[in-house]
């Protein structure tokens, strides 16, 4: 039968024993063990996520085959996971569970709703329940919890990107590799794990590569992944994949680097000019990237360090990318450094700061400003694109990336259930020098996201604004899914007012401020905000130009609005969780005249 995953109500009566084909055993208030038969696939585990986490060993044939991490249902079942059997068929299935919660007796401990909510079924139902907030455009899990992007890499046609996924709950726990993967950026087919834990721990960050010199071994074209083992302790290790990264196999003398402070999410790449492998290592707790060398991906040199006492120190340093550019206008090529950091963001919580330098294959020497000093730049001025991290491989020299969409801060209390988090659209890094002469980086949507325009409904040039604002209706159909495009000049204006807002009262407000150059995104009214404290806030921009004509770029989604400003010079990123879509776009302007050049709205859709 099929068993929906989502929700109480499927929640069939069952006897205190346990359904058929499952035996339950109650050894003490806090343990019980969960005997599994014959009956099907999948086993159904019951989730209420107020609870804390139930430690579950699955014992196959007497002995640990894997431990994982569950909420389980006490007083009322949130939703269902699935557990697959699959790898363990014909063989003698027990679930030891130890569970958190405080009882005063084993009647009380058999009274938890989970007992009778273990369910066999051949196929889990997997409709969709988050359809009003489900990012229709945007790369989610089809359940559970994503944050990390990692281990990206393109091959024969085909975007795989990777993930920090949870199976078994839409909270962070059970690091592995969720997988998925487009041949367009835009549509996303789901794909069965990749890297589950292992005796050396979860499996966190990191990165993969084709291996086309069989430098590994592992043979030409093989798949090689660096990851973090985040046991007791946090060391790195390296899976083989020979199957296009469908499959990893972990190394058998994995760790292949370990340290004596804490350091995660190796990223490495193939070093042209220096014939070996360089890698960065987030050295988390010292807020610095450690950088290393190898011929073979197995055995790494450490060579240098960058970072102390530079940039934003106020949080960890993870989920690193090195990679070189070109200047746009110009021959010149400087390095990028990507460092993650939570907290410290500018705007509180999670964010993606850089350094721009130079890099010889061992040491990288970040540019200084003009009082002589290391600059702190930030990628991206919204609250919501964190872990940002490039696809290796990718076609025609291209430096892809993609962010996961969310925020630290509240990440595990967002309005959704079934998953939680989205990444970002895919988008495309470049470099530009701006007025004050530093170097700054660019990010615009990948040019594959011009495939989900489906029907231009506005299209207007030439408009005259003032401080009575001219409105345009924005298209409502698939929760309010539109790209708009607005080239304005804001010159003869000290402000420029753009508000999205729907008939619940809703508003994104958008202010564009003359005199400081500067951009500001408020949502403390834009929908269902109060989740968390650190939701309802105002984020700013700099604009990076000195004559107050801007390009604005926004794709709005169910519970998204990224802005793209001047190709990418400047970029916000925020959720949003409005209760009916936005559907009037609203103009203004104040202290004088402002006019829009030009004003594109284009309906969106997938396929």
């Amino acid at each position: 039968m099929a068993l929906s995953i989502f929700g109480a109500s499927a929640l069939a009566p069952v006897p205190a024993s346990g359904a058929d084909g499952i035996e339950i055993n109650h050894l003490g208030i806090n343990n019980t063990l969960v005997r599994v038969g014959d009956g099907g696939r999948y086993l159904m585990l019951p989730v209420q996520e107020s609870n804390d986490d139930a430690r579950i060993n699955i014992l196959v044939d007497g002995k640990i085959a894997e431990t994982i991490y569950v909420r389980l249902a006490k007083s009322k079942t949130d939703y269902y996971v699935p557990f697959d059997l699959t790898p363990y068929k014909g063989k003698n299935i027990v679930l030891d569970v130890v569970t958190p919660q405080g009882r005063s007796s084993i009647r009380e401990a058999k009274e938890d709703v989970c007992w009778r909510g273990f369910e066999l079924t051949d196929t889990p139902d997997m409709t969709d329940r988050e359809t009003k907030f489900r990012p229709a455009f945007h790369h989610t899990p089809m359940y559970g919890w994503m944050n990390d992007p990692n281990g990206m890499f393109y091959k024969d046609g085909v975007w795989h990107l990777y993930y920090q996924f949870n199976p078994y709950g839409s909270k962070w726990q059970n690091m592995t590799w969720g997988h998925s993967t487009s041949t367009d950026l835009v549509n996303w087919k789901h794909e069965p794990v990749a890297i589950r834990p292992d005796g050396l721990g979860s499996i966190f960050s990191g990165s993969s590569v084709v291996d086309h010199n069989n430098t590994a071994g592992f043979g030409k074209d093989a798949i090689i992944a660096l990851y973090t083992s985040a046991g007791t302790s946090q060391m790195q290790s390296l899976a083989s994949s020979t199957d296009n990264g469908q499959t990893f196999t972990p190394y058998p003398s994995n760790p292949i680097i370990t340290l004596e402070t804490e350091a995660r999410d190796p990223n490495m790449f193939w070093n042209e000019k220096t014939g070996e492998w360089n890698l960065v290592l987030a050295h988390a707790l010292e807020r610095e990237m450690l950088f290393f060398t190898s011929p073979d991906l197995k055995t790494w040199t450490l060579q240098s360090s960058f970072g102390k006492g530079e940039g934003e120190q106020s949080g960890v340093w993870e989920c690193p990318d090195l990679f070189p550019l070109k200047v746009d206008g110009t021959g010149e090529t400087k390095w990028v450094l990507i460092c993650n950091i939570n907290p410290g963001g500018p705007f509180g919580g999670s964010a993606v700061q850089y350094f721009i330098g130079d890099w010889d294959g061992k040491t990288f020497t970040a540019d200084k400003d003009a009082t002589g000093k290391i600059p702190t730049k930030w990628l991206d001025y919204g609250k919501d694109n964190y872990a940002l991290v490039s696809w290796s491989d990718a076609p025609e020299g291209r430096r892809t990336a993609i962010g996961w969409m969310s925020n630290w801060q509240y990440a595990a209390e967002v309005p959704t259930m079934q998953y939680r988090s989205a990444n970002t659209l895919p988008r495309e890094i470049g470099l530009f020098r701006a007025a004050d002469g530093e170097i700054y980086v660019s990010n615009a949507p990948s040019p594959e996201v011009l495939a989900l325009r489906n029907r231009l409904v506005a299209d207007k040039s030439n408009i005259s604004l003032g401080n009575i604002a001219k409105s345009f209706t924005l298209p409502e159909a698939n929760g309010g899914l539109y790209e708009i495009i607005a080239e304005i000049d804001a010159a003869g204006c000290d402000s420029l007012k753009m508000v999205l807002s729907n008939k619940a009262d809703n508003k994104v407000i958008l202010t564009y401020n003359a005199a400081e150059r500067k951009m500001y995104f408020d949502r403390t009214k834009s929908g269902i905000v109060d989740f968390s404290e650190s939701f309802p806030v105002v984020t700013a921009s700099p604009t990076f130009e000195d004559n107050g004509k801007i390009t604005v770029r926004m794709f709005i989604d169910r519970s998204s609005i990224e802005m793209f400003g001047n190709d990418g010079r400047f970029v916000m990123t925020n959720l949003v969780f409005p209760e009916m879509p936005y559907s009037s776009l609203a103009l203004s302007s104040f202290g004088g005249k402002a006019k829009v050049k030009n004003l594109k709205i284009y309906s969106l859709s997938t396929k």
